[in-house]
């Protein structure tokens, strides 16, 4: 190969996050910048650890994965907008402002689609589940595999016994339609607003309360100024790890296929650490002082839903109905 072509075509990668200068000079291996939201040590994050060392070690450190914890690449909705220009090689992100960029995801974002973590990995498992990572493909993003994030509920620095309580307070929502449309059919008001911010919005006041799963609840510290949690589980939204489709090209099919299967076989130890997180965050935030309360009768929360549902089905019909057929026989 022409070294001038050569050395301009590892410039060109340099530029769009693909390799680092001194490394791509010496023909050292490829490297692969990953944003993260979540801190160092949190499952979604050790996930993707779990991720960097397969792949490191299955292509015998030809390909590396840096993995930036803590929104230090940027927040979630820009990182995104980086994967897909191919300035940031990959990301975690949750599935709800996915929807923003495959419509067909929008379907994470309904409220009680899945009646619990089996229902939901059965689908996600399934070909109906496979098919909606390929979904993202004319988006510019390559959908590497699913991570598991629990349930969300809600939280305040009011007290939150009942869904009658939610009636009027201004709560955090991610900036998905669905998950707006869910919190006002509660009666509560709807305010997007990225991840980091949350903690010195409730501080200030500037919102009542939000809604997440309780390892969230517990890392971000929320459960120090929104004491009151509300377990009425309302989504179930996986994570998803995704690739730059601008980057997944350059590579070749073998690496392609070292990428996909990393990305696969860590999904097995990232939802054994969330099960385990989570009743460890859960028991550290009653021990915190949070007030919890286990929300027994669904029905009426069911209800108050059911609209967006129904108003729902027009565009994710097929997709409900493979989501219903995934449910676990009793």
């Amino acid at each position: 190969m022409n070294p001038k072509r050569s050395a301009l075509s590892a410039l060109v990668a340099v530029m769009m996050g693909f390799l680092p200068s001194a490394e791509a000079a010496a023909g050292g291996p490829i490297v692969l910048k990953l944003g993260e939201d979540h801190p160092k040590g949190y499952p979604t994050e050790l996930g993707d650890e779990e991720f960097a060392r397969l792949l490191g070690e299955r292509s015998k450190g030809r390909m590396k994965v840096e993995v930036y914890p803590g929104s230090q690449l940027g927040e979630e909705k820009a990182v995104i907008e980086q994967v897909q220009l191919g300035a940031i090689a990959l990301t975690r992100v949750n599935m709800s402002p996915m929807g923003e960029f495959s419509k067909p995801l929008g379907v994470f974002s309904l409220p009680y689609v899945f009646e619990s973590s089996e229902h939901m990995w059965a689908f996600l498992n399934g070909p109906d589940g496979q098919k909606m990572l390929d979904s993202l493909k004319p988006s510019r993003l390559i959908g590497l595999c699913y991570y598991d994030s629990g349930a969300r509920s809600f939280y305040a620095r009011k007290p939150l016994t009942k869904m009658e309580d939610l009636k009027g307070l201004k709560l955090r929502v991610q900036l998905s339609e669905w998950a707006l449309k869910t919190v006002r059919a509660f009666g509560a008001n709807a305010t997007p607003m990225p991840y980091g911010q949350v903690f010195s919005a409730l501080q200030t006041g500037v919102i009542d309360g939000a809604e997440n799963n309780p390892p969230s609840f517990f890392t971000a510290s929320h459960y120090q100024v929104a004491r009151h949690y509300l377990l009425d589980q309302h989504q179930r939204v996986p994570e998803i790890l995704v690739m730059s489709k601008v980057i997944w090209d350059k590579l070749s099919r073998e690496d392609q296929a070292l990428v996909k299967q990393a990305a696969a076989d860590s999904v097995k130890k990232q939802r054994e650490l969330w099960d385990a997180f989570e009743r460890e965050s859960l028991a550290k935030v009653k021990a915190g002082g949070a007030i919890i309360t286990e929300v027994k009768d669904l029905g009426p929360y069911r209800k108050a839903v059911k609209p967006i549902i129904d108003e729902a089905s027009a565009q994710f019909g097929e997709t409900l109905k493979a989501i219903e057929k995934a449910r676990p026989k009793k």
